[in-house]
């Protein structure tokens, strides 16, 4: 069968949420992919930075299938062998006191949600059902109910409603709204260091820094959403380490599962996470035997092979390069590491064209909000690569 064989069986029979690029993928090694054609492509959407490690790196597929021959699933009715070494891990790299494990993004965004309602409650005396927490316009952090509830896209929310109360939404990277918006129901602020959906965003320097001061000073949860941004995307392990802003609540996700498995983990101090008692909150799937292995080997190749120090410097050559095109195309190059937005100028848009475009030329590229094109490849790749991807992008731009 070719690409558009698959294509109008997948109309046919799958609900139509999504609006892929016409192209058909089979096989993954590294930073390239395969059509079912044979055609090869660079991936540079790395699966919205769920392949930072790239696609099916040898030591975890190792793990996995290690794992998959011993456990995969006990639910966390039981103990397993796993678990407990993959949360020492992940608290050891992060600083971080406890983990909580689920499976997807937006589980560990609604998981978060609620850790800050709770605390609020048993430590802030916040009345019942009056817990604020602030947002951010333009953010993206899942499609749950609860999580539309506070975006401001209107697609996202369009015939979904009714929604979830609890949330102020203020400008991104505005300091003073934040300072505003505060009450004495407030219990978090939710941010994300970049907004990666939201366009490729990155904050002025210092806004990271500068909000988490803003909570520590009004007793409020700083809750930062590194789902996209964390485990080396952009340039450091953390994207809060440029800035030293530790949060108080870590939300990971994405890379931390490796490509192989969905894994998403909550972070927090003993304290805060003492807000969770058996029985108020769970997963049958979080904490899995299979998704703890994988999870450890994925953050030993981002670790061993030094992949947050190659996004930093493979991101920093990457944009200078782009910006040299010196497209009129192009209104702006923005980013941090290897998580780069090209804008187009209005009179260019729409930026699906030029993804399509890519498309043809052999590379992966994603566009989002219209107007923007997203490079953000596996963080193992190489220079010469990034060199074979410039040439096709200064063809489109």
């Amino acid at each position: 069968m070719r690409n558009q064989d698959y294509i109008r069986l997948e109309e046919d029979y799958c609900a139509r949420n999504y609006h892929p690029l016409p192209v058909v993928i089979t096989k993954g090694e590294g930073v390239w992919v395969e059509d079912v054609e044979g055609k090869r492509y660079l991936d540079m959407l790395s699966a919205y930075s769920a392949l930072n490690q790239g696609h099916r790196h040898p030591q975890i597929i190792k793990s996995l299938i290690e794992q998959a021959n011993r456990l995969t699933l006990t639910s966390r009715a039981f103990h397993n062998d796993q678990l407990a070494p993959f949360s020492k891990l992940l608290s050891e790299i992060t600083g971080q006191d406890q983990v909580l494990l689920m499976n997807s993004g937006a589980e560990a965004v609604e998981t978060a949600v609620k850790l800050a309602r709770r605390w609020g409650y048993l430590n802030k005396n916040v009345k019942p059902d009056q817990a604020e927490i602030i947002v951010c316009a333009n953010n993206f952090h899942g499609r749950t109910i609860t999580i539309i509830s506070f975006s401001t896209e209107a697609l996202y929310r369009d015939g979904f409603g009714p929604f979830t109360p609890g949330f102020k939404v203020i400008p991104y990277d505005d300091i003073t709204a934040l300072k505003q918006a505060l009450n004495k129901n407030t219990v978090g602020f939710l941010v994300e260091p970049i907004q990666g959906e939201g366009g490729v965003i990155v904050p002025k320097d210092g806004y990271l820094k500068r909000a988490k001061e803003i909570c520590q000073e009004n007793r409020i949860l700083f809750i930062l959403d590194e789902i996209q941004t964390g485990l080396g995307r952009t340039g450091k392990l953390f994207c809060y380490e440029y800035e030293d802003a530790k949060p108080d609540v870590l939300i990971l996700g994405k890379a931390l599962g490796g490509g192989c498995v969905p894994v998403s983990a909550v972070l927090s101090s003993k304290e805060i996470m003492a807000a969770f008692v058996p029985g108020n909150h769970g997963s049958t799937f979080g904490g899995n035997p299979l998704a703890c292995a994988v999870g450890k080997a994925a953050i030993r190749v981002i670790l061993e092979e030094k992949l947050a120090e190659n996004a930093f410097a493979l991101g920093a050559y990457f944009q200078a390069e782009l910006k040299k095109l010196n497209s009129p195309k192009v209104a702006e190059i923005r980013g941090k590491g290897l998580l780069i937005g090209v804008e187009l100028s209005p009179e260019a848009v729409p930026a699906r064209t030029y993804c399509e475009r890519l498309l043809e030329l052999g590379i992966l590229a994603k566009d989002t909000h219209e107007n923007v094109i997203r490079f953000a490849p596996p963080l193992l790749i190489k220079k010469e690569e990034i060199n074979w991807a410039l040439k096709r992008i200064a063809q489109v731009l």
